[in-house]
Parts: C-alpha cells; structure tokens; sequence
C-alpha cells in the first residue's frame, strides 16, 4: 500500500517567493537608508534634507506597514525554515546566512524602540542631528553597535541576492559591478556617519564654549541625553516596548527549539531507515529527506543548490523501497524531466519516505580538502549560453620533425602566448592548451551578443599575429605557419572538473564538440577561422560576400550551415 505524503498547508513554491519579496523590500529600505547615510560625506544638512524624501516612503502609513509586514514575515520564515530542518548540519555558508538573518532582529531592536516607537508614540522627531549626537556623543557604545548591525544586514541581504541570481544566465556579466556596489555602499554610509559625527561633535564644543541654552540640541536633551529628568524618563517609558520585543524575540526562539524537541521525542515512534550502497544504514525519523538523512548519519551527499530542488546533483536511485515513496511534486518532476530522469531516479533533497528504502547516490563528492570550498576551482556545473573557440597549428609536425626539442617548446610558448594574450585582451578565459591545440571559452562574464563578437575579434587578431610571427621567423621555419580556428556558440555545461590540483573550470557538451569538428573544417578547406551560422546570427555582424556551406557534423540530425574564411578576408572581422 502506497502511503502519500501530507502535503503542506503553504507550498514551498510560494514560501521562498514570500521569503524573497519581503527580504527585497527590506533590502530596499536599507539602500535608501545606507544612501542617506552617505549624503553626510557632502553635509549633515545634506542628509538631514535627503531624510525628509527617505521618510515620505517609508513614513507614510503604506509605507510603515510594507515594511513592517515584511519584516515580520521574513523572520517568521527564518523560523518556519529552521523548524522544517530535520537536522540542523548544514554548509558554513547556509549556516552563515541564517546565524546573520536571527542577529539582525535582534541587533536592530534598541534602534526601532529609539526611532519609530518613540516617533510613532511620543511624537518625537528623530532628526539626523539628534540620532548622530547620541550615538556619537551620548552613546558612542551603541553607534558601534549599530555600525555592526549596518554591515550585518547588508552582509546577509547581499548573500540572499547573490543565491537568489547566481542560477542566471545574465548574472555573471553584471556581477563584478554588483559587488563593487555592494563594498562601496557600506563603507561610504560609515564614513558619512563619522563625517557627520565630527561635525555635531564641532557644533556641541561651540556651544559648550559660547555657552548657549538651547540651539540644535534642545529636543535631544528632551529626549535621551543622560543627566536629564526628561530624557530619564523617557528611557523609562521606552524599557516596556524594549522588554516586549526582547521577550518576544526569546520566547519565539524558545518555543522553536520546544517545537523542535516535541516533534523529534514524537517521530522517533515512527523511524524509517535509509540504506546507501557502502552498506552504512540511518534510522532517520519520518518525514526527513534523503539528504537530511545522509547530513545527519554523516554520509557524504553532494547538493550545489543547497537542497533546493534547483540542480539534480543529488540524485539518487532507488534499489527497494519504492512502494514507500510519495510521488514527486511538481519542483522535483520538472528538474527530473529535465535531465531525462528514469522512475528510479529521484532528488535526495525533496524525496521524503515514508518507510525503508535503499538507494544509491549517483554522484559520490569525493573528499578533496586542498579546495576551497566556494573557489573558481570547486565551482558546480551548470548550463551557460557560451561561445567555444578551438585553434590549432597546420602540419605542426611537419614543421617540427627536423628541430631539436628546445626549438619546439620555444616556438610553442610563442604562439601559445600570443592565443593567451589576445584571448584575455577580449574578453575570453584559456581553458586549456592539448599539444599544438588550444581552447577558450567567452561569455562566462558577459552577453551572447557581446561574446560572440570578442571571440571573432579575438580570431582575426590572432591569425594576423600569428602571421606576424611567421615572417619573423621565416628563416628558421620549413613553411609558413598557419592556424586553423573553429567557432560555436550554444549551451554547455560549465563547472569545475578533474581531480586535486588539476581540477579547473571547464565546459562539456555538444556546444564544445561542434567547435572542434569546425576547427577540424578550417583545415579540410585551407582557410583561417571558420564559425557556424549562430556565432553569425548572435553577434550580428555583417556575412555578405563571405563563404557559406552546410556540413555534417557527427552526432546532430541535421547539416549546420558555417562560414569559411580565409586569412587575407579575416581582418574584416577585427
């Protein structure tokens, strides 16, 4: 008898879209926020006067309730995640931007009881010169702490945005403007608030000095400066909503632990347990996942997207056990379908069985400590719309079958800086270099449109460098040297592949395997630099009076038409 699964009263679908949208709103406010903080780099009047426009979005009844729902619900979910972990071992960096989420709460308390509630309550007006004198002056303890809380909620908004875009295809081209923003911002709001700091510290020692009764500070000796019967009694008419929130932030905390032990004491009445192909077997309670299973028996699993349902990396197949198995909601089925999946294939961190079951991870992560674990060299795979460039020198071995070996490293080393060179100067990344051979791939940082177009630049430049260095040395060499250039575009998976450290980033795929079979074109019909029709169509560029024929390639159904260039005809290109 098959058991189904109970299913959840909100879909995980719309969580993570709650999830998202709320933590997008908060992470508006503290744009606006951290940029009203760096208008104190010009004058503090300037932030005072850019505060005025930052409170009509944010003070308004529309506004405050935006951005108190999403705060709320964004926390709540925070909760609602840590609650539905079955285990909580996880990745330092899942853990990480959860630790950071439950301190920003709780950091940001003393601050929202200080501005809003004293505000929204008292009818104070927090303006820039009071909130600056007292965490500069009164209480530079507490401007040190919500210096810290800046840079924590921006630290973790940051981190949610890149998980959130890292899967684009676009994300790679903007990411390294994303990150200059993402540095500059912060530093600029600290600066202006220290800037901001000199000044009322300069303005309060003239008024010390000339010994004046009131000025600027009057409303903020009315409101918290220590020493003051006003402002005492204002902290004590705040410590009641300080003590609420705190309570409340505690007891929320408590009670999810509480939650967490009641359901953990209930299903060990009902255990399944989960055999893996080395013979280890975990006793897991119902309703954990595969992956949860195997974090919590210490069994390594592979899962680049975090268990989010998001990549098949996890996969497993299913040996006995089947009948104990709910069938697949709808963010599994579409990730299953999308590799081809077989029925015996399912994704460890969505399957929850609901009794014993024996399975085999198909892809075992082996333990390679010298990698770190988010390098350039341990990045997952993933499909990226490329461009991949094959190169390779004519009747090399004719040229070298009378030379002495050191000639040949030195004539190599010439031609494979100069493809190195010129394919860094536009854009592209060496993959590799096979014998005489050479591989590149572009668009891992940019546009198809713009990729395309440096890696024909790259290939008109190439083969009139090359035929520079040919006349160079002319003397020394039998013939002529002559380069043949393949170029495709298409998908291919790009990630990290190979073995210690000699594992690189790479690309697989048909995509990569056209690009070669047209390198291979270029010297069947003794031209320079051949491309296919989508490296013509993507770029754009300009193919009357070129030469065009459709060939067979191995493996595809149908010809591809390509384009056959010669040397001389290869600078239109550049």
């Amino acid at each position: 008898m098959t058991i189904e699964a109970r299913k959840p009263i909100i879909s995980d679908r719309l969580v993570r879209k709650l999830r998202l949208g709320s933590g997008l709103i908060v992470f508006a406010f503290v744009i606006m926020h951290l940029a009203n903080h760096s208008l104190g780099l010009i004058s503090l009047s300037m932030a005072e006067r850019a505060q005025h426009w930052f409170m009509a979005v944010w003070r308004n009844p529309a506004g405050t309730v935006l951005l108190y729902t999403a705060l709320v619900v964004h926390i709540s979910l925070v909760f609602r995640l840590l609650y539905q972990r079955r285990t909580l071992v996880m990745p330092a960096g899942e853990a990480f931007q959860i630790v950071t989420g439950l301190l920003v709460p709780l950091l940001l308390i003393d601050h929202i009881v200080g501005t809003r509630v004293v505000h929204e309550v008292y009818g104070y007006h927090d303006t820039y010169r009071a909130i600056v004198r007292t965490l500069w002056l009164t209480s530079p303890a507490n401007g040190l702490r919500q210096s810290l809380v800046l840079l924590i909620v921006w630290l973790h908004g940051c981190i949610g945005v890149h998980f959130w875009l890292r899967y684009r295809s676009w994300y790679m081209a903007i990411a390294p403007v994303m990150l200059s923003f993402a540095i500059v911002l912060p530093i600029l709001a600290l600066l202006g608030f220290a800037a901001m700091g000199k000044t009322v510290a300069h303005e309060a020692a003239q008024e010390d000095e000339h010994g004046y009764p009131g000025g600027y500070y009057s409303d903020v000796r009315s409101y918290g400066e220590p020493g003051s019967l006003p402002g005492e009694r204002m902290s004590a008419e705040t410590w009641p909503y300080r003590a609420g929130f705190y309570g409340a932030f505690s007891l929320s905390i408590v009670a999810l632990f509480a939650f967490r032990a009641h359901r953990r004491l209930r299903e060990r009445q009902h255990q399944v347990a989960i055999r893996y192909a080395g013979g280890e077997v975990v006793h897991a309670p119902r309703g954990f996942s595969v992956l949860e299973a195997s974090r919590l028996g210490g069994i390594p699993h592979y899962s680049v997207c975090g268990g989010k349902g998001q990549c098949s990396t996890c996969r497993v197949q299913i040996v006995e056990g089947a009948e104990n198995l709910p069938p697949p909601e709808p963010l599994e089925q579409k990730t299953l379908n999308r590799i081809g999946a077989t029925p015996d294939v399912r994704l460890a961190c969505q399957l929850r069985p609901m009794g014993n079951v024996s399975v085999i991870p198909l892809l075992t992560p082996m333990a390679e400590a010298t990698i770190p674990v988010y390098s350039q060299t341990a990045s997952p795979g993933r499909e990226r719309e490329i461009v991949v460039f094959f190169c390779d020198l004519r009747h090399f071995t004719t040229l070298t079958e009378a030379r002495l070996p050191f000639d040949i490293v030195f004539l190599l080393n010439r031609y494979f800086a100069i493809v190195g060179r010129i394919i860094e100067e536009n854009g592209g990344r060496m993959d590799k270099f096979i014998g005489d051979g050479a591989m590149a791939l572009f668009g891992l940082r940019t546009t198809p449109k713009e990729a395309n177009r440096q890696a024909l630049k790259a290939a008109a430049a190439i083969i009139q460098e090359i035929d520079k260095l040919s006349a160079e040395l002319a003397d020394e060499l039998a013939a002529p040297l002559e380069i043949a250039i393949g170029l495709h575009t298409g998908l291919a998976v790009v990630g990290s592949m190979g073995y210690g450290s000699v594992k690189n980033v790479t690309a697989i795929g048909d995509t990569v395997n056209v690009a070669s079979r047209l390198e291979s074109v270029a010297k069947e019909f003794n031209s320079a630099l051949v491309f296919s029709e989508p490296v013509a169509q993507l770029s754009e560029i300009d193919t009357d009076g070129v030469e065009s024929r459709e060939i067979a390639v191995r493996g595809r159904g149908e010809p591809l038409r390509v384009y056959i260039v010669s040397k001389e005809a290869s600078s239109r290109f550049a």
